[in-house]
């Protein structure tokens, strides 16, 4: 082998571990990317799912005072059509 073959050869081994490099750290940057993705989305999740756990009884509240209202305006037109009905 020629000193200008050896030398080539070299430097193609020297490429291919730098090449072998950057392709381990980008696969080792897109787990954490992954990973960071996953733990974004749980965050996000729990955070809605903690939310409405905390906001529940005020809104089972809510719920009943509209269902009260609504049942007190049935009650009343009701009373009202009787009224114009009698007349």
């Amino acid at each position: 082998m020629s000193p200008e073959e050896r030398e080539l050869l070299k430097r193609s081994v020297a490429l291919a571990e730098e090449n072998n490099n950057i392709l381990h750290s980008m696969r080792r940057s897109m787990r954490l990317a992954r990973i960071m993705s996953m733990f974004y989305w749980i965050f996000i999740i729990g955070t809605a799912v903690g939310a409405y756990y905390l906001i529940q009884p005020y809104l089972e509240q809510l719920m009943g005072v509209y269902g009260g209202a609504t049942g007190g305006l049935n009650g009343g037109i009701d009373n009202i059509k009787n009224l114009l009905n009698g007349l």
